[in-house]
């Protein structure tokens, strides 16, 4: 493009460093962004930030995902995918018209289907309104956004190139071409790490950040199975199960769930604590034990088909990671997994990342942020430095929040939902709702947020339940969802103490009663 009249470098003491940053005007040629990892975030991040002028390239390890070899791949590894409002809005926020072709693909799940142990059924709505989480195939979800940003003319995407090393501060990456063996260098003005949880831009950001860092394994794994499309009586594909519900057989320490594809067929997960598929090494031990902890799904899935994935589909670990920060200056970023790596059980791993480009999004717009620049790799820009800052400041108490919420809902998932205290919680939780909230909020009512706000609902009125704020109101941040409903568990424990103490007074009175009678007609 033709060059175009922006800010020129002067220099500004920075701690002890001195930097260049960017303030008058000269002609300037567009900024260069890398993104690390064409993953649905990665994809989504350079379409905005396309959008917004700047020039893209994307760097990906693996081949190119929508060639059939890779596709099988995926297919052993993937955990089907939730997305809800969170993940809408940022879509929409971004490309709406993308946001709506993908809403055709995916198929609404308007509450969980409990299997218990007797194969009886019990349907939990999500939400008293109707609003529904939605099933999406990974694999389509990912090829689709990589065709949207492929439909970019500003956005190149280099596959099989693998980030080796990144110097912030000359602002290079080196990258190996897997095609070819050669190791290449390649300059931005920022870089987007958005390269999953073993991220190899965290890792070098480490190298340059005093940056907080915590990784756990969880004692628990999965593993995929699937159940087939069946036929109905004109032959034709039929789901074997309602496909507008999640599937889950809570067991105590582990479960099975299930989500609906467009194929008729359901892919189900199972997760189990380590030592449990420890002792199931065989087929002789895993096909009785899942009988007897499943005789429902097992009619579904079928024998063969059940040790045919056994065998063939890794055991997968599941891991939670937290850092802080996440930027460095004005050079790098890392959004995703590579920033806030989480168990699956909210359906919240995928909408939480593609809302960390709705926000960074939002904080370069409101820091006025030039996709413009005299080029000088050592010219420092006051207001990407700012608006990333801002970023790592404002993101962390979500992500934080929403990574402890993941955790806790394992417990829900495979054990609480069976239980009699669980059900009386979302009996009070919408009972208060309904009085509390007459109007409903739904993402269409929300409609587009502007590109410069955050979060609209600071301080959101009446009574909502947690799954509500979480899942289908992503105008409220995680960790303002979360200092909620533990100010309504506070209102809650109050009542139940004047509810005791009401009921002992009542007994007191009753049985003060009781004996003055008595006296009375002794006398």
């Amino acid at each position: 493009m033709a060059p175009k009249l922006c800010r020129t470098s002067s220099t500004v003491a920075l701690g002890n460093e001195y930097q260049r940053y960017i303030d008058t005007d000269t002609p300037t040629m567009t900024r260069k962004l890398v993104v690390i990892g064409a993953g649905p975030v990665g994809c989504l991040a350079a379409i905005s930030l396309a959008e917004m002028g700047w020039s893209v390239e994307i760097y990906e390890s693996r081949s190119d995902m929508r060639l059939p070899s890779s596709q099988a791949a995926a297919q052993q590894r993937s955990i089907n995918l939730a997305i809800s409002s969170r993940g809408i809005a940022a879509m929409q926020a971004i490309d709406s018209a993308a946001a709506s072709r993908f809403l055709d693909n995916v198929i609404p799940m308007r509450g969980r289907m409990i299997h218990d142990s007797d194969g009886n059924l019990d349907s939990q709505p999500y939400d008293r309104n109707g609003q529904c989480i939605n099933s999406i195939d990974r694999a389509l979800l990912n090829q689709g956004l990589l065709n949207e940003a492929l439909a970019v003319k500003s956005i190149r995407v280099f596959f099989q190139h693998k980030a080796v090393s990144v110097d912030f501060d000359g602002r290079v990456i080196s990258v190996l071409d897997a095609s070819t063996g050669e190791k290449l260098e390649r300059g931005f003005d920022l870089c987007i790490g958005a390269d999953g949880s073993y991220s190899i831009v965290r890792r070098q950001l480490m190298r340059v950040v005093r940056m907080d860092f915590q990784q756990e394994y969880i004692p628990h794994e999965y593993i995929e199975l699937k159940i087939p499309a069946g036929r109905d009586n004109r032959n034709n594909s039929t789901f074997l199960l309602d496909p507008n519900h999640l599937h889950i057989w809570p067991r105590h320490s582990f479960m099975l769930i299930a989500l609906p594809n467009k194929d008729k067929s359901f892919t189900c997960t199972l997760f189990a604590p380590t030592i449990e598929f420890e002792k199931l090494s065989h087929n002789d031990q895993f096909l009785p034990w899942f009988r007897a902890h499943f005789p429902d799904a097992l009619e579904l899935i079928g024998t063969e088909g059940i040790l045919n994935s056994f065998q063939q589909n890794p055991r997968n670990p599941l891991i939670s990671i937290k850092a802080k920060p996440y930027h460095y200056k004005d050079r790098a970023i890392i959004l995703g997994d590579a920033a806030h790596t989480m168990v699956p059980f909210y359906g919240q791993g995928l909408n939480c990342g593609l809302e960390d480009v709705r926000i960074l999004t939002a904080l370069l717009h409101q820091g006025g942020v030039d996709p413009m620049t005299v080029g000088d790799p050592e010219a420092f820009d006051l207001r990407l430095a700012g608006a990333l800052s801002r970023y790592s400041e404002s993101r962390h108490e979500d992500l934080i929040a929403i990574n402890d919420l993941a955790m806790d809902n394992y417990v829900e998932m495979r054990h609480s939902v069976t239980t009699l205290s669980h059900k009386l919680q979302r009996i009070v939780d919408n009972l208060l709702f309904s009085l509390t909230s007459r109007t409903p909020v739904t993402l269409a009512s929300l409609g587009a947020f502007p590109p410069d706000v955050t979060f609209p609902s600071e301080t959101p009125r009446g009574w909502l339940p947690l799954y509500t704020m979480v899942t289908f109101r992503p105008d409220i941040s995680y960790s303002t969802a979360r200092r909620k409903v533990a100010e309504q568990s506070r209102v809650m424990a109050n009542i139940e103490i004047v509810g005791s103490v009401a009921l002992g007074v009542a007994s007191a009175g009753m049985a003060w009663m009781a004996l003055f009678h008595r006296t009375r007609s002794h006398s």
